[in-house]
Order: C-alpha cells, then structure tokens, then sequence
C-alpha cells in the first residue's frame, strides 16, 4: 500500500444525489465522497486522510467536479474521473474494488457472488467491510451490491441514496435499449 498523500485539493457541489465532494492530487482522484453538507463531507477527507493539508480546487478540478455532478443527475455511461482513480487501501481492498469496478451501470451483484469472483467465498463479511470503506463513491460502485436475497442492505453514504442511484441508472438502461431499434 503507497503512503497516503500530504496535500489534496478538493471541492464540493450538490447534483440529485445530495453533496458530492471530489479530492484530488495532482496525478490520481484520492476520493469521491457523498453527504448532506459539504461541513460533512470535508470532515470525512479529513478523516480518512488524518495528516493531509486540504486546500480548495482550482477551477479544472471544479470542471471535472461538474462532469460528476452532471452524471448525478442523470447516470449514463462510464462514470467521470473512474480511470485517474487511486484508491488507498489494502491488497484485498483494492481486488475487492477493482472487481466492483468491472460490474456495469444498472447491473447488481451479491456479496456473495463478488467473493467467489476474488476465489476467496468465505471472505463474504470481509467483501462487505472494503465495500464499506470505499473512498470512491459512484467510481467504485459498491451501490451494486445486493444481499443475497437481492435485498437492499447498508451502503456508506446512506441506503436511500444507494436505491436513489440503483434506480436512476436503471431508468437510464430503461430509456437506452427502448431508444435502440429494433
């Protein structure tokens, strides 16, 4: 795991979603947050990365910013920014993110199901544990990720806001293939 970074520029907007807070250093996407308050939202960076220096965003981080709010509002596509995107975290997570990242808009996978794709099917609580500490909201969709009954169980930023973005992108896969000819 690389050492956590000493500086992030960061900013905050609000999209359907609620407040979306981007950070960022100057080569990689550190983190995707959502909250109710941008107050909120800079105490978690600054949770998550306990010695970084946090400063405001120059006006191409906010232009990148506004790509995210945008998909907020209306999901289509590949997610903004998911390719600069590097997360800190352990091995495990990450494999466990990367495998996320693989799931497409408007599809759901278990937790179940996202253990046995790693070859690790008894780690399911551990699968949910690094979905939960994903620092990069909607880039690594761990919103995809269902209990094995299909039922809809905690997420990070709120179980409304997870059924919120399963159903928004659902509508978005809904008009595309109704918009494709027959």
């Amino acid at each position: 795991m690389s050492s956590l970074p000493d500086t992030l520029s960061y900013c905050t907007g609000h999209c359907a979603l609620g407040g979306l807070l981007l950070a960022e250093t100057a080569d990689h996407t550190q983190a995707i947050l959502l909250g109710d308050n941008d107050d909120a939202m800079r105490d978690d960076l600054q949770q998550r990365f306990p010695d970084a220096k946090l400063v405001r965003a120059d006006e191409g981080q906010k232009q990148r910013l506004q790509a995210m709010l945008d998909w907020g509002d209306q999901p289509k596509g590949e997610f903004p920014l998911r390719k600069t995107a590097a997360p800190h975290g352990t091995a495990f997570q990450r494999s466990v993110w990367q495998a996320l990242s693989k799931v497409r808009s408007g599809d759901t996978i278990t937790y179940s199901e996202l253990a046995k794709r790693l070859d690790k099917p008894r780690a399911v609580r551990a699968v949910a544990s690094a979905c939960a500490a994903n620092p990069l909201a909607m880039a690594v969709p761990c919103h995809r990720v269902l209990r094995s009954d299909g039922g809809i169980s905690g997420y990070r930023w709120g179980v409304e806001r997870k059924k919120q973005l399963l159903q928004l992108e659902h509508q978005h896969n809904s008009k595309a293939s109704d918009a494709r000819p027959a």
